[in-house]
C-alpha cells in the first residue's frame, strides 16, 4: 500500500472539512491577504514567502504527508453552499501510546469570523479525533487576551487548564498562552455523589 493517499472529509451542517488542494492557492493567498491585519495579533510571523504559490505548494504536500503519516489532520473549511473557502482547521502534534491526544489549531478569515463556522468545524473535527482516530485528548491554546478564541473553545466543550508562559512566538514576541483541553468521556466538574 505504499504511496496510498489516504483522503479526510468531514462534513458538517454547512462546510465541507477536507484538505488542501493545488487549486485552492488563489482563493487562500486573497482570503489570508485580505485578513492579514485581522490576523496578525493572533498567529506567528508570516514568513516573507509565506503568501507565494510554492509556500502554498508546500503546505499542500505537508498536509497529505501529514495525513499519510498520521501525525495531523489539516483541513480547509469550505462553505458548501458557494465553495467558498473560510479558513482553516489543524489537528497536529497527533501523540499515539499513553497520550493518544493531538493539537488544535485555526484561523477563519476576517470576513467570515463571527458566524459560527468555527464552532461548528471544532466539534466536527474533535468528533472526528475521538471516534474515528481514538485520540483521548485534544489541546488547543490561545493567547490571554484572544476572547473570541477562548469563547470558541468553551462553547466547543473544552476546558481552561492553566497558562504556559511564553508558549510561542506570535507577532514576533514570546507569549504566554491560555491552556484548554476536551477530553473524550470528559467528567472532569462532574460528580456521582449526591
Amino acid at each position: 500500500m505504499l504511496g496510498r493517499k489516504r483522503k479526510v472529509r468531514i462534513e458538517t451542517e454547512r462546510m465541507t472539512l477536507r484538505l488542501p488542494m493545488h487549486g485552492d492557492y488563489r482563493e487562500w493567498a486573497s482570503l489570508r491577504s485580505a485578513s492579514i491585519e485581522f490576523l496578525a495579533p493572533w498567529e506567528p510571523s508570516w514568513a516573507s514567502d509565506h503568501l507565494t504559490r510554492k509556500s502554498f505548494t508546500n503546505r499542500v504536500y505537508w498536509a497529505q504527508r501529514s495525513v499519510n503519516n498520521g501525525n495531523a489532520i489539516p483541513v480547509f473549511l469550505e462553505r458548501r453552499e458557494d465553495k467558498a473557502l473560510l479558513g482553516a482547521i489543524t489537528l497536529d502534534n497527533i501523540r499515539r501510546g499513553p497520550a493518544q491526544a493531538g493539537t488544535l489549531g485555526y484561523w477563519m478569515g476576517q470576513r467570515h469570523a463571527r458566524n459560527g463556522y468555527m464552532q461548528e468545524a471544532i466539534l466536527a473535527l474533535v468528533h472526528y479525533a475521538f471516534t474515528q482516530l481514538d485520540l483521548s485528548r485534544i489541546e488547543a491554546a490561545c493567547l490571554p487576551e484572544n476572547t473570541a478564541s477562548r469563547g470558541v473553545l468553551e462553547k466547543s466543550g473544552f476546558k481552561y487548564e492553566g497558562v504556559a508562559q511564553s508558549y510561542l512566538q506570535i507577532n514576533g514576541r514570546w507569549r504566554n498562552h491560555v491552556l484548554f483541553a476536551n477530553l473524550r468521556g470528559d467528567r472532569r466538574g462532574r460528580t456521582d455523589v449526591g
